[in-house]
C-alpha cells in the first residue's frame, strides 16, 4: 500500500488521490508518479516511467467525467494535466484504466469527481463541421482543419523533405531523414516509374513525392485540398527549378476530368475518403489510369474491427482528423476489386509507422519553442498527445498501415510488372 504524504491541508488533494487510486486500481503509482498542484508528490513503487502532473484542483473532474474518449485529451490540451516522461506509456496507462472501468466503479468515480471543483477550460481549436459528411465542401473544411496549420509547425517535427506519412526504415537506415527518403524511393520503385511517364499523386502534401518523381524525369501532378500545402508545394517546386515536370493543383479526386496517367499514388489520403465514398474513389482512380498501369494506395487500417468501427470520434475526431474513417484492409481491397483493380502486392508497414511517430514526438519535444511560436501552446500539446497515442496504436496492432499495389489490366490481362519483386530491393539486384 502506497502511503501519500500531502503537502498541504487542501481537502481536494486527498480527493484527487482517491480518484487516481480508483481509476488506476492496482496500477496506481506502480510505474508512474503523481505531482499535485499543492506540491504533493507520490513516487512510483517500481520504475517511474512518467509523472502525472495534476495542475489544478478541478483537473481530474474535467479529465475523467465522461465522455472518456474526449475529456482526458481536452484536459491535457488545456494544460490542466501534464505528463513528464514517457507520454506513450502514459497514454497506454490511461487507455487501460478507462477500458477497465465497469458500471459500479464508474459510478463511484463520478461521485468522487463531483466533490472536486469545476475547472475552466479555455477555448481550444476544435473541429465543428457542418453540411453533409464527405460532401465536397465538408471534405475541404475537414482537410483544411487538419493541414492548414502553419508550415513551420509541421516543420518542427517532420523530416527535411516534409513527408507526413510512415517512413521506411530499410536495413541500415537509422535517421528519420534517411527513412523518409527511403520511403519515397521505395514507393516509386513499387510503381516501376520510368522517365517520361505521367504520375498522379492524390493528396500530395507539401510536394515531397512529386518532387522526387520529377527528379527522376517523370511528369508528376499532385493534387490537394489544402491551400497551405498547395502554396508550400508550389514554392518548393519553384526553388528546385522543376516546374516543367512537377506541378500541384487545388483539386478534388472527384474532379480528374478524364485525364489519363501511367501511374497513380495516394499516400495517407485514403483515411479522409470515408467508406460511403470508396466506390467513387476507386472508380475515379481506375478511370484516370491507363490500361496496364499501376496504383499504389498507402493507407492506415483498422485492425480491431470487432471493437472499433474506425470512425474518428472523441479526441481524434474533434482535434485531429474530423470525419476520418479507418477500415480493415479487406474492406478497402474489396472495393478496389469491385472497381476493376487486380491486387498485385500488399505490405504492412505497421512497425515502421510506430518508429516514425516516436521520431516525430522526439522532434516535436526537442523543437517545442518553435512549434509553440508557429501554432501556439495548445496545438503543441494536442499534437504531442496525438502523435504519442498514434505510436501506441501502431505498436500494439490496434491500427496498421498498408501499401496496396493495384493494377488496371489491359485488354489482354497484361500489366507493367516484372516477374519478381527483386527490383524493389537494390541489394538483391546487384
Amino acid at each position: 500500500m502506497i502511503a501519500e504524504r500531502f503537502a498541504s491541508e487542501d481537502p481536494h488533494a486527498r480527493i484527487a488521490i482517491a480518484v487516481l487510486r480508483l481509476l488506476f486500481g492496482e496500477a496506481y503509482a506502480r510505474e508512474f508518479g503523481v505531482l499535485l498542484w499543492d506540491g504533493t508528490r507520490v513516487r512510483a513503487s517500481l520504475q517511474e516511467r512518467f509523472v502525472l502532473k495534476v495542475n489544478t484542483p478541478g483537473a481530474l473532474r474535467a479529465a475523467f467525467t465522461p465522455p472518456l474518449d474526449l475529456s482526458p485529451g481536452r484536459a491535457f490540451s488545456a494544460g490542466l494535466l501534464d505528463v513528464e516522461g514517457d507520454l506513450e506509456y502514459a497514454v497506454d496507462a490511461q487507455y487501460c484504466a478507462s477500458a477497465s472501468l465497469r458500471s459500479g466503479r464508474l459510478v463511484q468515480l463520478i461521485r468522487l469527481l463531483r466533490r472536486l471543483p469545476k475547472a475552466v477550460i479555455p477555448p481550444l481549436r476544435e473541429a465543428r463541421l457542418h453540411g453533409k459528411i464527405h460532401s465536397r465542401d465538408r471534405d475541404r473544411a475537414a482537410i483544411g482543419f487538419h493541414y492548414d496549420q502553419p508550415v513551420e509547425f509541421y516543420r518542427s517535427f517532420l523530416d527535411r523533405d516534409m513527408v507526413y506519412s510512415c517512413a521506411y526504415f530499410a536495413e541500415g537506415v537509422e535517421s528519420l531523414d534517411d527513412a523518409q527518403s527511403a520511403k519515397l524511393d521505395y514507393s516509386l520503385r513499387k510503381l516501376r516509374l520510368h522517365p517520361g511517364e505521367r504520375l498522379l499523386d492524390i493528396g500530395c502534401g507539401w510536394g515531397g513525392l512529386v518532387l522526387r518523381a520529377a527528379q527522376m524525369g517523370v511528369h508528376a501532378l499532385g493534387i490537394t485540398l489544402s491551400r497551405r500545402q498547395y502554396d508550400e508545394a508550389q514554392r518548393r517546386i519553384g526553388v528546385a527549378g522543376l516546374g516543367e515536370l512537377a506541378r500541384v493543383e487545388l483539386r478534388d479526386y472527384r474532379d480528374l476530368r478524364g485525364e489519363r496517367f501511367d501511374k497513380v499514388v495516394s499516400i495517407g489520403m485514403f483515411e479522409h475518403v470515408g467508406k460511403a465514398r470508396f466506390a467513387e474513389y476507386f472508380r475515379a482512380v481506375y478511370e484516370a489510369l491507363r490500361p496496364g498501369g499501376l496504383f499504389l494506395n498507402h493507407a492506415i487500417a483498422n485492425e480491431e474491427p470487432a471493437l472499433y468501427d474506425g470512425k474518428t470520434r472523441g479526441f481524434l475526431g474533434r482535434f485531429i482528423f474530423p470525419d476520418g474513417e479507418l477500415v480493415p484492409l479487406s474492406v478497402a481491397l474489396n472495393f478496389a476489386e469491385r472497381a476493376g483493380f487486380e491486387v498485385r502486392d500488399v505490405e504492412n508497414l505497421r512497425e515502421h509507422y510506430a518508429r516514425t511517430l516516436r521520431a516525430w514526438v522526439a522532434n516535436l519535444e526537442r523543437n517545442r519553442a518553435g512549434a509553440i511560436a508557429a501554432a501556439g501552446e495548445a496545438s503543441y500539446r494536442i499534437w504531442r498527445l496525438h502523435l504519442a497515442g498514434s505510436a501506441l496504436g501502431f505498436a500494439t496492432a490496434r491500427i496498421g498501415v498498408f501499401q496496396s499495389l493495384l493494377a488496371r489490366l489491359d485488354d489482354r490481362g497484361r500489366v507493367d510488372l516484372p516477374a519478381t519483386r527483386r527490383d524493389l530491393y537494390p541489394s538483391l539486384s546487384s
